[in-house]
């Protein structure tokens, strides 16, 4: 046998003369480890650009006017909470993990706004849940107009730096303003809709008819009392109800009659139970005692009362639809979104009305429930204006956008449609209006978040959270479009200076 070696020992593998040895040192101790702290912060790493970048105290200043409070312990760091909320997305990470990588990394926590480094956790990543609460779907949105702005002004500024490098040398006298130009139509807004689905099993009527029968029989387990209600217990047959969903769901093809059999049996356990549990609090009230069920085990009973009205109507008229339908037990406010697409026809989550503009994106409309994108071109034209004080030149829409109605509107206000015409159209006319390509952008968008940011499986559970989620991940999209715009419009600086102080640069400067 081969004698064996420590830790530190020497391990030649080789292959021939000229293999490397590899060498196995020991693990070095915590005090003899190097640290890059003596060092200071490289101004090329990312956080470190995009700390400078934000508007700080814009943001900080209008999540402050939003949650004012003298009480109770001082608040954490306006900029510690966004940033928190930034890091999260950007790298996509868990509640947990954000804490952890800002422990960990001295960049992160610059971007936070630490003087120092530090190995305490910034707060509780419990606390993530009440941060989403705090930052709504309005709060965000006002960020996100700022950080928009804030790109605007240094394109502003970019613009006039440029314009004193081509000022002669000797020439000393002071630019005076250009007058103010009309209030004519500018610039180009690419609007579209999309849904953000939620972390949910993919729904059917038998899931949810089982989900609501399992949680009623919790709730009596916790309404049942041997003082108020005797020592034998109300029975559930919830195993034998059990079986039979298990049977149900275990068949890999199902008829519509035993479909239909199973979402019936599963009917009659729940009517069963709610039956039960108002027979239960009924108790309570007679004998003048509190019952033991929280607000969120009443939110509970509500929904399963409302779930087993919805399936009943269903169940009994054979219909496959009803208005404002159920499909979750644990996040109700969820519906189904009839997208009509390949792959997808139906989607569960919220709705989007999304406009692009200079390749930020802003969502004009959050809504729950189906609605017609095409009724809201109007109002993203109006959030357009409002933004930045005149309409746009160009409207870039899809076909659910180009009715008559909203045809008529936009001539009304000489803004053009870059949309197919009606009736049969000439080639010449396509020509002018549809080029392929041109809603590209915004479909990237989509792309970008869903893939990259988690757009597309929103993993919040309560509706003010998964918004604040959706509103983040925005927010987030715009920074990273800033972050680039940044970057060009400097490389772009430093080109035209380099152009007007050196005569060699001049070709370069031309080309760009």
């Amino acid at each position: 046998m081969q004698s064996k070696t420590s830790s530190s020992a020497v391990k030649s593998f080789r292959k021939g003369a000229s293999s490397p040895v590899y060498v196995s040192p020991n693990q070095l101790t915590l005090i003899g480890f190097e640290t890059p702290f003596q060092q200071q912060l490289s101004k090329s790493n990312r956080w470190v650009k995009l700390a400078h970048l934000i508007p700080w105290d814009k943001i900080v200043g209008q999540y402050d006017s939003f949650h004012k409070s003298k009480e109770g312990r001082p608040a954490i760091n306006g900029r510690v909470v966004i940033g928190a909320l930034i890091i999260k997305h950007l790298l996509k990470l868990s509640d947990r993990e954000t804490i952890l990588q800002i422990e960990e990394n001295m960049f992160m926590q610059y971007f936070l706004g630490y003087s120092s480094f530090t190995n305490e956790a910034p707060f509780s990543a419990s606390l993530f849940v009440e941060i989403r609460k705090r930052l709504d779907l309005s709060v965000l949105s006002s960020i996100n107009e700022l950080v928009v702005a804030h790109q605007s002004e240094m394109e502003t500024q970019g613009s006039k730096d440029s314009n004193k490098q081509e000022q002669d040398d000797d020439s000393n006298e002071a630019c005076e303003d250009l007058p103010p130009q009309k209030n004519t139509n500018a610039g180009t807004i690419i609007m579209d809709a999309t849904v953000a689905p939620q972390n949910i099993t993919y729904p059917t009527d038998l899931k949810l008819l089982n989900q609501a029968r399992e949680k009623s029989e919790e709730l009596i387990d916790k309404l049942y009392n041997k003082a108020i209600h005797g020592t034998v217990k109300v029975r559930t047959y919830r195993k034998i109800a059990r079986k039979e969903f298990l049977n149900a769901v275990k068949k890999k093809f199902k008829s519509q009659n035993h479909i239909y059999q199973a979402n019936e049996s599963q009917l009659r356990y729940l009517f069963r139970n709610i039956n039960h549990i108002t027979q239960l609090l009924q108790a309570y009230q007679t004998k003048g005692w509190k019952h033991p069920l929280k607000e969120s085990d009443l939110v509970y009973l509500q929904t399963i009362q409302l779930v087993y009205q919805q399936q009943e109507t269903m169940h009994r008229t054979g219909t496959r639809s009803i208005e404002d339908r159920i499909v979750n037990l644990h996040q109700p406010h969820v519906r189904p979104i009839v997208r009509g697409k390949e792959g997808k026809k139906v989607e569960f989550g919220c709705k989007l009305q999304v406009s692009l503009i200079n390749g930020f994106t802003f969502i004009d409309k959050l809504s729950w429930d189906n609605f017609n994108e095409g009724t809201e071109l109007q109002f993203s034209v109006e959030q357009f204006k409002l933004r930045n004080g005149h309409y746009p030149k160009e409207v870039l829409a899809d076909k659910i956008y180009c009715t008559r109605e909203n045809r008529k509107w936009l001539k009304e206000r000489h803004i053009k449609l870059c949309a197919k015409p009606l009736g049969r159209p000439s080639k010449e006319a396509l020509s002018n209006h549809v080029s392929p390509g041109e809603r590209n952008p915004i479909e990237g968008k989509f792309g970008q978040g869903k893939v990259g940011y988690g757009l597309n499986n929103i993993n919040a559970k309560l509706k003010q959270t998964s918004e604040s989620m959706v509103a983040t991940i925005f927010l987030v999209l715009n920074l990273v479009n800033f972050a680039r715009l940044a970057a060009l419009c400097i490389y772009v600086i430093h080109k035209i200076r380099m152009a007007f102080s050196y005569p060699k640069y001049i070709c370069q400067y031309t080309s760009l």
